[in-house]
């Protein structure tokens, strides 16, 4: 028997399995052991090479860890003579053959993943008008005896109307080379209607950009054809820097904590930004000298991550900002492969948690634009919050954390194939019925375990999880503070203790090589926690804004375009609203970033408009905890849902005030405490 003295604890990122091991434990062993997606084909014989992971070292406070490189076992012959068709670089370890040795925290990257994540982005452009920032523009080249030092720029007025165009160093080197070929025409770009930044030989008839939107957990491209609009191609992939951290804070935690850490992120991020250029333009049929303009956004911290910035300031209050303005970076300077002239554009932060892909999604919706009271929540890691009414705009951001993106959920993970993302309990059984991503089919359907087949069911992601926990007070089974099996609700055969707390069987395999899915107390803690902080959110601005109902909610981002609005509102998740005017507004984000790549009049309205949004910090705020507190109960202490009510019946209130909601609440307290000598 092993002493459990020598166990090790262990952390894989980015799905956040963790754990104890035996020392000298594999790590694909340990990844078995754990539920861990790491491929292996040649059963470990170090063979395939598909097992590869990347021990990380450092000081991980969130996990209570501290590894170092003894922590795990060195290369031995295996490693060394792998010859495999994926080469073992930098860090990269073979799971099959690396011992642990010590805690750890072990990355499992996504070409070592079984079910790799499916990045739910796209980008609905709307009906956007035009207006490039770079165009190309073909010039035919004078006989050289009658052609003067400035040829170019006259050729440009006269050919094109561009007056006053300067002609940069690189781009005239280049024209150089091409006059000396003998061409009898040039394709020039021109930038910002001023400037000659590049320059080829004959007809180059397409200039390419790309708009990123750098999330905390997912980082999303959409490669455009800068003169048509069109989307070429789109596409994303993981953060790589959720090793060291799976929410914001973390990842500054880790930089105060590790001297240089703040380097390692950055040059973690950026290499993921090349490798999705390249990987869009290969989509595309495209080549990286073709990629001349991007668009970046991202939140505070990423911005400052992926410009090079230190991002601690904005760990602790006041949040300050680095810069809160609109910036043009060479892309050469951020490590990106792309044309030389290529320049990267970064939309502006609105506060110190507030930042460029909430600018991008207000470019996107436009709710200043609109009538009543709009209401925009971009849900993630953290949410970033719009509210507008009455001639004004408000923004804040609210922590949510990763449970609603499955981390900190005992079954929980990301969007893959297999993970349930859709459930139904029926309230006078308990019987639950579900759908996962890949299939179509639920599970109470003829064809389900075929269409299943392939993925398996391997787990509940964010969408998923809102539904469960929503389903699971319609149906009785779990009171208004959160307690499955609590005081006054229903009994089922699917609710089984657990201790002291009780939890919700959600599917059961019946078999032993699969393991039954569960909803544990400890689950829906996390969900009420998320869900408390984005309502309280929500609710600070509508108090700044003096309302107390709102007119249209907008969800945007991969995971609020595929929650169900109506169990989200259930949940106590947003505000009561007509259940019409609640809807996925899709990746506004990404969106946004599209519409300032493809129109320099985008770039000037939205830094208009950032300009006089009203920032609030909810972390500076003294009445966000008292609206947190109140938001832990579902859907809500005191808020009535009168809106919700039209459309679904909810159980009774039995445990707070009714008829008044909160309104009525507030004008008892200011009475009791008039009252109160």
């Amino acid at each position: 028997m092993d002493d459990p003295a020598d166990d090790h604890l262990v952390v894989f990122t980015p799905s956040g399995h963790r754990g104890h091991v035996p020392d000298g434990t594999t790590v694909l062993d340990a990844a078995r052991k754990l539920g861990v997606d790491l491929d292996s084909v040649c059963g470990g014989r170090g063979i395939c090479g598909r097992c590869q992971v990347e021990p990380t070292f450092g000081e991980f406070a969130k996990h209570g860890i501290a590894a170092t490189r003894d922590h795990v076992s060195p290369r031995g012959p295996v490693e060394v003579d792998y010859r495999g068709r994926r080469p073992l670089s930098g860090d990269l370890r073979l799971g099959c053959a690396t011992e642990i040795w010590g805690d750890l925290v072990i990355d499992v990257p996504a070409t070592s993943q079984v079910h790799r994540q499916v990045i739910r982005k796209e980008v609905d452009l709307g009906d956007i008008r035009l207006d490039p920032v770079l165009v190309l523009r073909l010039v035919e080249v004078p006989d050289a005896e009658e052609r003067p030092a400035n040829w170019l720029a006259d050729s440009l007025a006269v050919q094109w109307g561009l007056a006053g165009i300067e002609v940069e160093g690189r781009a005239d080197e280049e024209l150089g080379k091409a006059l000396a070929a003998g061409a009898e025409t040039v394709t020039v770009a021109v930038r910002d209607g001023s400037r000659v930044v590049a320059v080829w030989e004959g007809l180059r008839d397409r200039a390419l950009g790309v708009a990123v939107d750098v999330g905390s957990t997912t980082i999303a491209g959409h490669l455009c054809d800068l003169a048509t609009g069109e989307v070429q191609a789109t596409g994303g992939a993981m953060n790589p820097q959720i090793r060291f951290g799976e929410d914001l804070m973390s990842r500054v935690s880790y930089v105060m904590m590790n001297p240089g850490g703040e380097a390692e992120l950055t040059s973690a991020v950026r290499g993921a930004l090349n490798t999705l250029l390249g990987e869009l333009c290969e989509a595309a049929g495209a080549t990286r000298e073709e990629l001349l303009e991007l668009v970046l956004v991202g939140n505070p911290i990423m911005h400052h991550l992926f410009l090079g910035y230190d991002p601690t300031p904005l760990g602790t209050a006041p949040f300050t900002l680095a810069t809160e303005e609109a910036m043009d970076v060479p892309a050469t300077e951020l490590d990106l492969g792309t044309h030389p002239a290529a320049r990267a554009h970064v939309l502006p932060c609105i506060a110190g948690h507030v930042g460029a892909d909430t600018a991008a999604v207000i470019l996107a919706t436009r709710p200043q634009d609109q009538a009543g009271v709009q209401l925009v929540v971009d849900v993630g890691t953290n949410a970033e919050i719009v509210l507008s009414g009455n001639g004004r705009v408000l923004a804040a951001s609210s922590p949510t954390g990763p449970a609603f993106e499955g981390a900190q959920i005992s079954s929980g993970q990301r969007a893959t194939p297999g993970a349930i993302e859709r459930v139904r309990i029926d309230s006078a059984t308990g019987e639950s019925r579900f759908r996962v991503i890949g299939s179509e089919t639920w599970s109470d359907e003829p064809g389900f375990d075929d269409a299943v087949a392939d993925t398996g069911i391997t787990g509940i992601c964010g969408s998923g999880i809102i539904e469960v926990v929503a389903e699971l007070w319609l149906a009785g089974l779990m009171d208004s503070d959160g307690v499955i099996g609590g005081s006054g609700t229903r009994t089922s055969p699917r609710i089984v203790a657990e201790g002291r707390t009780c939890s919700y069987v959600l599917h059961d395999p019946g078999t032993d090589e699969d393991h039954q899915i569960l909803v544990t107390q400890n689950d829906i803690r996390a969900i009420q926690l998320a869900k408390s902080a984005l309502y309280a959110g929500v609710r600070l601005l509508m108090d700044h804004l003096g309302v107390d109902q709102v007119d249209q909610i907008g969800l945007a981002g991969a995971f609020g375009s595929h929650i169900d609005t109506v169990r989200a509102t259930v949940l106590g998740l947003i505000p009561d609203c007509d259940p019409d005017k609640v809807a996925s507004v899709g990746n506004a984000a990404g969106a946004g970033a599209a519409m300032a790549l493809l129109s320099g009049a985008a770039r000037v309205e939205i830094q208009e408009v950032v300009r006089r949004v009203e920032k609030v910090e909810t972390a500076l705020e003294p009445s966000f905890q008292h609206h947190f507190v109140d938001a832990m109960a579902i859907p809500h202490r005191t808020a009535d849902y009168p809106g919700l009510s039209t459309l679904i019946e909810l159980p009774p209130r039995t445990d707070t005030p009714t008829g008044g909601g909160r309104r009525e609440q507030r004008r008892r307290t200011a009475e009791q405490n008039r009252e109160t000598p």
